[in-house]
């Protein structure tokens, strides 16, 4: 599998989870997130969040720099929803799967676009 497709598929990844997420903070399903942080609320920046990744898929992850920056940007936006802090969540319990996956595709998009750009400056 080329390195543009797994990090296409880690920001699929990120993308449903996000979806599930904010489809749970409207239907308040438990567990869901809260509507609002100290810093905002969560469904615009859900939003964000999604129209980042969305768009580093569209131009295309490690394609240009464009495309390398938002890949990097949705990974880091995705951290605020399941980065480590999530470990002190009372509702881990409840979300440790969404939370290790996303982990695993944050790495794979951080590996993929830096790797890759450690290859093209070789």
């Amino acid at each position: 599998m080329s390195e543009s497709r797994s990090i296409s598929a880690a920001l699929s990844v990120l993308i449903i989870l996000q979806l599930v997420m904010l489809g749970a903070l409207y239907t308040q399903v438990p567990p869901h997130p809260p509507a609002k942080i100290p810093l905002f609320a969560i469904a615009p920046f859900l939003a964000v969040a999604l129209a980042t990744a969305a768009a580093a898929l569209i131009v295309g992850p490690v394609a240009s720099r464009t495309g390398k920056a938002l890949s990097l940007l949705a990974a880091l936006m995705a951290m605020l929803s399941f980065g480590p802090q999530k470990y002190l969540d009372p509702q881990f319990p409840l979300i440790w799967p969404a939370v290790l996956t996303a982990q695993i595709a944050v790495i794979a998009v951080f590996v993929g676009v830096l790797f890759r750009q450690g290859q093209r400056s070789a």
